[in-house]
């Protein structure tokens, strides 16, 4: 696999790129792949070769060197790191402003420039890891069912991966057939004697559980008691409210009405409202 830093160098003195082309040729961790002469050969050339690198001047004629990052940044390609070269300091701040890793004066001191392609590596390796750790947590978040942000705190604090005990799916059985239900499909269950219906939009399944088994199994940042026989699905929650009479009730976004008992109704209330 190559190491080396794909670099573009864009400048319309032929002489001011050949000077940079031979600097750049000493350190081993570049390869020039390319140079280019002005703006909109720089855009053409960058959107093919998506290099890792720019060394791109500002004071071009037709589009400057800022004109070319803004045409990158709506193109939709993948934005190489810039480093800007120029004869003039006044840019400097604009430079920074558009996130460029570095700002070279011209003539280009060869110890200047082995400082802008130190940051350069250095901002590459760490958005690598940043990259790669992004993926890893995702990944452990599917595995685990925990929040991204809790498996970083955890990480954070050099503490074990928290697994999650509450299950994905419902595997209810019905004459010789199991059905997998996703829980999180599922609206509400409700108790019927010895048994639990499972209402879905598809339709009701009839389960032989207690409402006890059923909370151990279900996660409770999804699911929510609101009865001693009634356990509702957050997700599809759109309303709560009471009677006249005093009553609690929960509408549910199929316009499904829940009545809320009131041991419940204020762990519901603060579910619901935080």
């Amino acid at each position: 696999m190559n190491s080396k830093l794909s670099t573009i160098i864009v400048d319309d003195e032929a002489l001011a790129r050949k000077g940079l082309e031979v600097r750049l040729n000493d350190f081993v961790d570049i390869e020039v792949v390319a140079t280019c002469t002005n703006g909109s050969e720089a855009i053409a050339c960058i959107s093919k070769l998506q290099p890792d690198l720019v060394f791109l001047d500002i004071q071009m004629p037709g589009l400057n060197g800022f004109q070319v990052v803004e045409e990158l940044s709506t193109s939709g390609c993948v934005m190489p790191q810039i480093v800007f070269v120029t004869a003039f300091d006044q840019y400097a701040i604009k430079a920074f402003d558009i996130h460029a890793i570095d700002y070279l004066l011209k003539p280009v001191d060869s110890e200047r420039l082995a400082l802008a392609i130190e940051k350069v590596k250095h901002y590459k390796a760490h958005a690598k890891d940043t990259a790669h750790k992004a993926k890893l947590v995702k990944l452990v978040s599917e595995v685990t069912g925990n929040e991204p942000a809790q498996i970083l705190a955890e990480l954070a604090n050099n503490s074990p991966v928290s697994m999650s005990t509450y299950s994905d799916v419902l595997a209810i059985k019905d004459v010789g057939e199991t059905t997998l239900v996703a829980t999180k499909e599922i609206l509400c269950i409700d108790a019927a004697g010895d048994y639990m219906c499972v209402h879905t939009s598809s339709g009701t399944h009839i389960l032989r559980k207690t409402m006890k088994e059923l909370e151990e199994i279900l996660d409770p940042k999804l699911f929510l008691r609101i009865h001693r026989s009634s356990i509702v699905n957050k997700t599809f929650i759109d309303k709560f409210g009471n009677h006249a009479n005093g009553e609690y009730y929960l509408i549910l976004t199929t316009a499904k009405e829940l009545k809320v008992s009131r041991s419940y109704k204020d762990k519901v209330k603060q579910a619901i409202l935080g």
